[in-house]
């Protein structure tokens, strides 16, 4: 049997904000299974955005507050991360080509990188998934601490620069732009097939 270290107890204003940033990434977790399941590119897209919005206003929150400080040295033990490989295969297939995509990693650092929503869609989801199984276990001050960190350290950045790739499949799209650059063309015809269900051989 495990021993708990006893938490210093939280203000109930603290509880609160804890209790509002666990719905909101618990929320994110079962649409993005759900998306996942549904297999539907084009309303994929959309989806993704508006939950990615609203995980990243999680996030801003997070970053505003003060540092929280986790009450043990050592992370508290939650038991093994679940396997999120099925969906991230799941989610690989359903963007297909969208999927590799390239961002800058540092504003202040010259050059990009290469990588894939679905890739970065997990490892979202797992930062996220690991605060709450603390925070569903009492170890909110853990939670807290794991959340607001792995937002600046990680989950946070990686969900800007996958808002901003979805962005760009919807800007493809929509735009109605007069002039198209040769190697832009199988792009549109990839955005245009998920977001609206046509063909790209007949256009």
């Amino acid at each position: 049997m495990t021993d708990v270290t006893p938490m210093t107890p939280l203000d109930s204003e603290t509880e609160e904000f804890a209790l509002q940033i666990a719905d909101q990434v618990e929320s994110f977790l079962i649409a993005l299974q759900a998306i996942a399941r549904e297999n539907d590119g084009g309303r994929a897209i959309s989806l993704l955005l508006l939950e990615i919005s609203q995980v990243l206003l999680a996030g801003a929150r997070l970053g505003a507050q003060r540092d929280f400080t986790p009450a043990v040295e050592y992370q508290p033990d939650v038991g093994p991360e679940p396997d999120l490989d099925e969906m991230r295969l799941r989610l690989a297939e359903m963007l297909g080509t969208v999927d590799t995509y390239s961002y800058v990693f540092d504003p202040y650092v010259p050059g990009t990188v290469e990588s894939q929503l679905s890739d970065d869609l997990t490892s979202i989801a797992t930062d996220l998934e690991n605060g709450l199984r603390h925070f569903r276990l009492g170890n909110v001050h853990e939670a807290l601490w794991w959340w607001q960190f792995s937002y600046v350290s990680s989950w946070g950045n990686l969900a800007g620069v996958s808002l901003n790739a979805l962005l760009s499949v919807v800007a493809h799209d929509r735009l109605d732009a007069e002039v198209v650059v040769e190697e832009d063309e199988e792009l549109l015809a990839v955005a245009d097939e998920m977001l609206e269900g046509g063909d790209p051989a007949a256009r």
